[in-house]
């Protein structure tokens, strides 16, 4: 049976979603936009900002699974503009320095709430 997993540390879903699911050891993060849990927003307004902003977002998902980023084997990124995939990549490096997931990226994306950023990992024990 599926679990869903749901944190205050990360903000509510903007839609019909839940933030994971955990189904048997492999753990399912919805897209985490640079949302404020705190307070609903997207405060930064700089790709490196929103993109700490979404990947805190999925770590703090992943904590309250009993997850790590080290347990993630695949990200999907998504980014407005291309042309911050270099700036984008300095940040999730910091994610993800060791146990490096694989990983899709894709630029030129209307991302909800104006975002520039959003990432979903699957994470497995």
């Amino acid at each position: 049976m599926n679990k869903i997993i749901h944190t205050d540390k990360a903000p509510a879903a903007v839609g019909p979603y839940s933030q994971a699911v955990l189904a048997g050891n492999t753990l399912y993060v919805s897209g985490q936009i640079p949302l404020n849990p705190a307070t609903g927003a997207i405060e930064a307004t700089d790709i490196a900002g929103q993109a700490r902003q979404s990947l805190t977002n999925v770590k703090n998902i992943l904590e309250e699974a009993g997850f790590t980023l080290n347990d993630v084997v695949k990200t999907t990124c998504l980014l407005h503009d291309v042309n911050d995939f270099a700036a984008f990549n300095e940040v999730y490096a910091e994610f993800f320095s060791e146990n490096k997931p694989a990983r899709a990226c894709f630029g030129g994306n209307d991302i909800p709430k104006g975002a520039l950023c959003e990432v979903e990992v699957i994470a497995v024990k």
